[in-house]
């Protein structure tokens, strides 16, 4: 009895963090956590019935790893999930360099107006929704009216060409998301101790030897934890980026193709729901495990930069 009055007692004593938490408690329950009775749909041929959700999930018939074979079995297996790993490796290497670099360069900025101005630039990209985006590239690749092709006097048709676009991808999404993952860093930066800054200057470090030598080993721990994150989703890809910028090309898909956009192409073709679960049950599973991998190699050489 008396350790249920003490709880009580810290519930009221902590109300107004606990209301605080409790938007964010929610949006996980309803949306990460009760879904996940979902899943049993991947291995069954659901098939929905008036008599609803749940209903359909109980009748539907049992057919174990078919649709895990199903997804893996066809001659574009190889590709989407090479196309998947590869880009995402591409955005968690390159962004991480950048977002970093532009944290260090805005943190160094003596105008702190000027400075919150490039910030603020530089931050609005990542809230344009790919249909915006996937426009503005058009007006640059257009083949008719596009302003590079006007710019350079070439012809070159950028939808139909599949070389160029690893590199435009890569691009697009660069510029749409470094930016925002600068801040993080940004925040890290700012919340270092001024004192050692003074000290390094006292024995005459150059502004590079700062940052070689506190600013980059003191985010080591903010960046290994962003990079495991990062890991967890390496499976899954961008739909917006890679469905609504190549305008769903299909010369493209050679190299826009991922599982994403597979699965949403075969969802809308055959229908198959539990294709669908499948395939985002496979990319949950593959990305808690490299999770949890990284991060135990992590710990074994630093403790103290691990997620747990």
């Amino acid at each position: 009895m008396g350790k249920i009055g003490k709880s009580a007692k810290d519930i009221v004593r902590n109300k107004v963090l606990l209301f605080m938490v409790l938007p964010g408690a929610l949006w996980f329950l309803f949306f990460s956590y009760l879904p996940m009775v979902g899943t049993v749909i991947a291995f069954k041929e659901y098939r929905f019935s008036r008599d609803g959700f749940w209903a359909s999930i109980i009748n539907s018939k049992w057919v174990g790893w078919d649709n895990f074979k199903f997804l893996f079995s066809t001659n574009d297996a190889f590709l989407i999930t090479r196309n998947t790993l590869l880009y995402n490796t591409a955005f968690i290497i390159i962004g991480l360099i950048l977002s970093v670099l532009l944290a260090v360069v805005l943190s160094e900025i003596t105008n702190k107006k000027l400075a919150k101005l490039y910030q603020t630039g530089m931050f609005l990209p990542y809230f344009l929704s790919w249909v915006v985006v996937g426009y503005f590239a058009f007006s640059f690749l257009s083949s008719e009216r596009g302003l590079l092709n006007a710019l350079f006097g070439s012809k070159i048709s950028w939808y139909s060409e599949s070389k160029y676009w690893p590199f435009i991808i890569i691009f697009v999404y660069l510029w749409k998301a470094v930016g925002y993952n600068s801040v993080v860093y940004l925040a890290a930066i700012m919340g270092i101790d001024k004192s050692l800054y003074e000290a390094s200057m006292i024995d005459g470090a150059s502004k590079f030897q700062q940052i070689r030598n506190i600013t980059l080993p003191l985010l080591n721990p903010i960046i290994i934890i962003m990079t495991l994150l990062a890991i967890g989703k390496i499976f899954y890809a961008d739909f917006g980026l890679f469905y609504q910028v190549p305008r769903d090309s299909g010369t493209l898909y050679s190299v826009t193709n991922v599982i994403d956009t597979y699965v949403y192409r075969g969802l809308k073709t055959t229908g198959e729901i539990g294709m669908s679960t499948a395939a985002g049950l496979y990319q949950s599973v593959v990305g808690f495990v490299l999770v949890i991998t990284s991060n135990y190699i992590v710990r074994r050489f630093d403790k103290d930069s691990a997620l747990f």
